[in-house]
């Protein structure tokens, strides 16, 4: 949408219950300093966002977060009150109000530019092409996110300081566009930890792509978990909640609801909600009641074009499909011309300069070819358009065309329909990749990339009769006047539950049921095959307790595991970051494999074990570095449990303040010792040097239970809840099902899907004992008996030493 001033606000603005807390990249004024006094002032910015969002913000008592286009020398320079004489809808807005974000320009600059502007836009563009991947712009996105996160939370503080704790709802943090999409968790996890009340909600302003592109940034997973941080995630259609539903369960293996449009993320639900933005639509009525005539009152029809220049407009496909139209209905010449205004965007940057001179190079050569004494096929516009000479445009042109490759919603046809208010208005071709080419309905749809036939529909709406173009004007005007951008924050609030109002549809997942897993589960394992259910033990079949030995298996999942374990088709082995003998004791089945110390410890139901071998050098380490971690970082709740071949420091029961000092020195003394530190739940793990982990134990207990084609005779299920539990996941991918039980926000994880808690995962195995239990179980006997075939030893028995060589467990 070109820039244009924008009026005091009516009143028929929403209100409100909660304070509103705005968080987006820029403020909604920015900051010049004045070179005669110095001093800075404030320039009122434009857009709908401002229109609609601003009147709230300042009636409820809010806060507006974010960059004021500026970079200041000193931070703490104090924002300026608006001029007496300012009457656009930022003018109430007080200092007192705005919390001013300050970054290094250099970090600024490769967040912006380098990350927003050239991966970001062009990849929710669906233009991937253009994309560039950087990981030191990437980093620099984080670090400005984190900055945005800190700020928010003080205007939180600020906030909730205000209200004395009196007000009834939490404030409302409002985070914007593709910015800010990792802000989110970081204000949660900082909100939940000092005990602040708030409620987050994302808008997104531009497309949401489907799987198969967005899938190609490297860092999807935590793009998806930045936005899944809030409670509401809002898109402007319906496709675009779609795409991002997929993403979140093909991406993270999250649990949804399609019909309801939710995701099941951290023990959470998030609702998520198309939110189609509006215009100032009264507002562009009157201005172009005022505006004074710009077009020549002629015979001659103009078709105007109005954006941004950019390679997501369309600009190159318009100007063809003009030519094609000249070329194909010679009538037109001298009775039709193109006014095509492109706003100026980006002009430092190389796509952008080339993308100027195809266009300048196009018109010249259209013009070349086909003007006459007395008329141009095309005027060109490169520069901005004061409102009111917009606005005239707006009125007088016959035709409008919005065809972008792909736009968000793109508010040029809104606002060319709301100034349609001559007798005999114009016609609207629109692009069915816009997003207002989804509501738009009595516009003409027109595809750019087929030139032809754009040609076509511009010859149509040129010969339109009067009455069509009368119909499909009036009830254009009608949806965009009823679904102006105060009902697009109307509709926020309400989804947000803080109107007086009844919201509508189902808002929270239903708990996981076991039909749940059919599709999950039935197709891959079929009625044929047989099972091996691999477990890890605690968080995933216990809940995370204080103390390890306050972890106790259920009775309902210990009695589930005890039907599986003596059924012929199921194989069921847990492995379990505890020594092998705690583990079995904890769980106390026969007839099922017990694996320790994340698989250095293997224990089968006939008694064998297998023991990887431990360097020398490192058994008389551990006691050594045990001394150490209980003399230096035992104190405040940490503590150190002994594993034997491992070591567990523990700091659960530690103070959150008091935790990162004592991490790092863990660390550092676990790294000073040799061994590699390794992160848990609320833990830090001493584990020796040795290239084994959950993932080779995994597959040396299925090779040696089913044989060195394991993975031809049966079917896997991995279920885990931690970083130590990735390793089998990575390792089986492809050959297994895998589950990542997490509650948390923020969890890369390589399973195929996520489930909240111990509870689902007792919903799992309730699914896999009806699913077998159909099939012959064998005799009711705690005996194991191992499942192998020909050419493969019915019994292992064999214990080794931690200096025995005699097996090559690397190549297992």
């Amino acid at each position: 949408m070109v820039e244009t001033e924008v009026l005091t606000a009516n009143a028929t603005e929403p209100c409100a219950k909660a304070s509103l807390i705005v968080v987006s990249n820029r403020l909604p004024f920015i900051l010049i300093r004045n070179s005669k006094t110095g001093k800075l002032e404030r320039k009122a910015s434009a857009g709908g966002l401002v229109t609609a969002v601003c009147p709230v913000v300042i009636r409820g008592n809010g806060l507006w977060v974010g960059w004021a286009g500026i970079h200041l020398d000193d931070p703490y320079e104090p924002i300026p009150e608006s001029n007496p004489d300012d009457q656009t809808p930022t003018a109430g807005l007080k200092s007192g109000q705005v919390v001013s974000v300050n970054i290094n320009p250099k970090i600024f600059d490769s967040y912006y530019n380098g990350c927003c502007n050239k991966i970001f836009w062009p990849l929710f563009h669906s233009m991937p092409g253009r994309a560039t991947f950087g990981a030191d712009h990437w980093n620099d996105y984080i670090t400005v996110n984190k900055h945005f996160a800190s700020r928010t939370i003080e205007a939180l503080e600020k906030c909730l300081s205000k209200s004395n704790g009196h007000d009834k709802n939490a404030p409302i943090v409002w985070i914007h566009d593709y910015h800010l999409m990792l802000a989110a968790n970081w204000i949660r996890e900082e909100a939940e930890e000092k005990k602040l009340p708030c409620r987050l909600a994302f808008f997104l302003h531009i497309p949401f792509p489907p799987w198969d592109i967005f899938r190609l940034f490297p860092w999807s997973d935590e793009i998806l978990q930045g936005m899944l941080g809030c409670d509401l995630v809002g898109f402007h259609i319906q496709d675009y909640c779609l795409n991002f539903v997929d993403c979140c369960q093909r991406n993270l293996g999250c649990r949804v609801d399609r019909n309801n449009l939710l995701v099941e993320h951290g023990g959470r639900t998030v609702r998520i909600r198309p939110l189609p933005i509006g215009i100032p639509y009264e507002r562009f009525v009157k201005l172009a009641q005022k505006a004074p005539n710009v077009l020549k009152t002629s015979e001659q029809q103009t078709i105007l074009g109005v954006d941004r220049l950019d390679y997501t407009k369309g600009l190159v496909h318009r100007l063809m499909a003009f030519e094609v139209l000249l070329e194909k209905y010679p009538q037109h010449k001298e009775k039709v011309s193109l006014l095509q205004i492109s706003v100026p965007s980006r002009t430092d940057v190389k796509e952008y300069k080339e993308l100027k001179e195809e266009v300048d190079q196009l018109i010249g050569r259209i013009n070349g070819r086909f003007t006459t004494a007395n008329w141009a096929p095309i005027r060109y516009i490169y520069d901005y358009v004061g409102q009111d000479e917009l606005a005239a445009l707006y009125r007088d042109a016959a035709i409008c065309l919005v065809t972008p490759l792909r736009d968000g919603m793109n508010l040029v046809a809104k606002e060319f329909v709301a100034c349609q208010i001559n007798d005999v208005p114009g016609v609207l071709i629109i692009s069915p990749f816009a997003g207002a080419g989804e509501m738009m309905h009595e516009a003409l749809l027109s595809n750019p990339y087929e030139v032809h036939q754009a040609a076509e529909i511009i010859h149509r709406a040129l010969t339109m009769p009067e009455d069509e173009r009368i119909l499909r004007m009036s009830r254009l005007r009608r949806r965009e006047a009823e679904c102006d951008v105060s009902h697009w924050m109307r509709c926020f609030l309400k989804a947000m539950g803080t109107l007086e109002m009844d919201d509508v549809g189902t808002t929270t997942m239903q708990p996981v049921t076991v039909d749940d897993f059919d599709d999950y589960l039935l197709k891959y394992i079929g009625y044929n095959h047989k099972l091996a259910l691999l477990l890890d033990y605690d968080g995933t079949l216990a809940p995370i307790a204080p103390h390890p030995d306050l972890a106790i298996l259920s009775p309902e999942i210990r009695n589930v595991l005890f039907k599986l374990s003596n059924h012929s088709d199921v194989y069921v082995a847990i492995i379990s970051g505890r020594n092998v003998d705690n583990v079995k004791k904890m769980v106390g089945i026969d007839g099922i494999t017990y694996a320790g110390n994340h698989g250095l410890e293997i224990l089968h139901p006939d008694g064998s074990k297998f023991v990887h071998p431990m360097p020398i050098a490192f058994e008389d380490k551990v006691s050594g570095l045990l001394k150490a971690l209980q003399d230096s970082v035992c104190r405040d709740g940490a503590w150190v449990e002994n594993k034997g071949a491992l070591l567990t420091f523990h700091y659960r029961e530690t103070p959150n303040q008091l935790r990162p000092a004592m991490i790092e020195k863990a660390r550092g003394l676990i790294e000073k010792y040799g061994f590699r530190a390794t992160e848990a739940h609320c833990a830090l793990e001493a584990r020796p040097p040795v290239p084994w982990n959950k993932g080779r134990a995994s597959i040396y207990i299925l090779r040696t239970s089913f044989g060195v084609d394991w993975s031809e005779r049966i079917k896997i299920i991995y279920v885990g809840d931690d970083l130590t539990d990735e390793d089998a996941m990575v390792a089986l991918k492809g050959m297994a099902r895998t589950f990542r039980v997490t509650s948390s926000d923020i969890v890369k994880t390589a399973a195929d899907h996520r489930l909240p808690s111990t509870d689902s995962v007792y919903t799992l195995l309730k699914w896999v004992e009806r699913h077998f239990m159909g099939r012959k179980a064998r005799a009711n006997s705690l005996t194991y008996r191992n499942p192998r075939v020909d050419g493969v030893r019915t019994q292992m028995s064999l214990e080794i030493a931690s200096n025995s060589n005699n097996i090559d467990v690397e190549n297992v």
